[in-house]
């Protein structure tokens, strides 16, 4: 990198590659609620955030890790796992009073059938308003269900456990 008086040292988290700043400012000027999904290496995590002046005020969160107690077997990473973790958050968003809102993949590169789509379809089934593309950008039926992982009466178990509220929310937390 270049060194002398007139270099401009971009921001710490941009040359990290972890924050695209236009994006983020152009979501924030819209004044709805994200819906922010990021996917770890072992993880899944959703959560609705709205801005607040002091910092960022999560409204409902909802991690992949907690479908095991709901009774997943199955791995907290997979395309199944990223939907009923979206759904687990817009169920619980849902009851914190938000109805819509827009889609933050943060540097995710969005392909089509990703895991990031499948948390979106959760989300969007919860019945939460967000305004995505055409139905062809969410995985097929058969890999939202885990028929192609066998896990179909797991997940429809885990499903109706969700739908059902078995699941309370988790306290909301702000930066």
């Amino acid at each position: 990198m270049a060194v002398g008086p007139r270099t401009r040292v971009p921001f710490r988290r941009r040359r990290e590659g972890r924050t695209d700043y236009r994006k983020r400012l152009g979501l924030l000027k819209s004044g709805e609620t994200r819906v922010v999904v990021r996917r770890t290496a072992a993880n899944i995590i959703v959560q609705f955030v709205d801005w607040a002046n002091e910092g960022d005020a999560i409204q409902a969160t909802a991690v992949a890790q907690e479908l095991k107690k709901l009774g997943w077997e199955g791995s907290a990473k997979n395309t199944p796992a990223a939907y009923l973790t979206g759904l687990l958050a817009g169920k619980r968003a849902a009851a914190a009073g938000v109805e819509s809102a827009v889609l933050d993949i943060g540097r995710h590169v969005p392909s089509k059938g990703s895991k990031v789509f499948a948390a979106l379809k959760g989300v969007k089934d919860a019945g939460i308003e967000i305004a995505a593309g055409d139905d062809d950008i969410y995985p097929s039926e058969e890999r939202l269900t885990g028929a192609f992982l066998e896990m179909e009466t797991n997940f429809n178990a885990v499903k109706g456990k969700i739908e059902a509220g078995a699941s309370k929310p988790a306290p909301a937390k702000s930066k």
